[in-house]
């Protein structure tokens, strides 16, 4: 039976995400997206948030804070990840609680209320932040935290390791 308790588990299950497509495909995503939303709240958005009425325009700093710390998180994440794959730092470093994603949830409800005030620049790249974001949340705690319980964490694998065993496979 696999040991979910064991560091080589893990440090397996790290370094095969970190060589997979699917790491692949959320890093471009989300550098691609961290460069967008920097030229656009350094061009167009700048501009815009002239435009705006004082609560909307404090509405946009706000949200514009949010959409930032977000995407700050999962490069910071996805470049821990692109570091294991490139032998640059160990699986088990990376599962230090430093390098996990905050678990403090950065709250969108305060904006919802002003948020048809907003650019619609700002809010497409508001929500493209925060599906990438649950996204890869989801992958940090199937990664470093799924593992941390004593129970299997997924039923049919657990009972397929024990036939094996049980069967010498």
């Amino acid at each position: 039976m696999q040991d979910t308790q064991s560091p080589d588990w893990r440090g397996d299950v790290i370094q095969d995400f970190a060589r997979s497509e699917l790491f692949e495909r959320t890093f471009q995503e989300g550098m691609e997206l961290v460069e967008e939303t920097a030229g656009y709240l350094d061009g167009e958005g700048r501009q815009e948030s002239k435009l705006l009425s004082r609560d909307a325009a404090l509405s946009y700093a706000g949200e514009s804070m949010r959409l930032t710390t977000r995407l700050m998180q999962v490069a910071s994440w996805l470049l821990v990840q692109r570091a294991v794959r490139e032998g640059d730092m160990a699986p088990a470093a990376a599962c230090e609680e430093r390098y996990r994603l905050n678990s403090d949830e950065v709250s969108r409800a305060a904006a919802a209320a002003s948020r048809n005030d907003l650019p619609s620049g700002l809010t497409r790249l508001a929500d493209r932040a925060e599906r990438l974001y649950d996204r890869v949340r989801h992958l940090d705690k199937r990664m470093y935290l799924e593992g941390q319980t004593t129970e299997p964490t997924n039923a049919v694998l657990s009972h397929l390791d024990r036939l094996k065993s049980a069967f010498g496979g």
